[in-house]
């Protein structure tokens, strides 16, 4: 599949909220912009190794779009401003300064299995999302 051609979101595959988010984000791009793959997947390993600046922890999600990575919050605020509806009106949020915005990405990241839980192993997409998962 060539990556060049959409953005793929790297998440973390055993995260249930992050297993959610993607799932969200799916319901609310019908047109198949977005890509999808683990953290922990070869496809997910062999993208991040490409950039030199990479997250080094899987607490991060992830986006790759135009040959550029972006992490944490920015990438969270680059999917949603990506996204149908109002959730566009999210990526207003860019204009907060990064130590504000990390640090509150961190906080939910640090805490994200004793709240959301965590699954053994990533999640497998259904046969008609297949196509969308590296």
């Amino acid at each position: 599949m060539n990556t060049a051609k959409y953005p793929v979101l790297l998440f973390d595959g055993v995260c249930n909220l992050c297993n959610s988010s993607v799932q969200f984000i799916i319901e609310r791009d019908p047109d198949a912009h977005f890509r999808f793959a683990s953290l922990q997947s070869d496809e997910g390993k062999a993208l991040l190794d490409s950039f030199d600046d990479r997250p080094l922890d899987l607490s991060s999600v992830v986006l790759v779009q135009d040959g550029q990575l972006y992490a944490r919050s920015e990438a969270a605020l680059r999917v949603a401003r990506q996204m149908e509806g109002l959730w566009s009106l999210l990526y207003a949020f860019i204009v907060v300064p990064v130590p504000i915005r990390d640090a509150v990405y961190n906080w939910i990241a640090r805490n994200r299995y004793r709240w959301f839980g965590k699954k053994e192993a990533c999640m497998i997409p259904s046969p008609e999302l297949k196509a969308r998962f590296l």
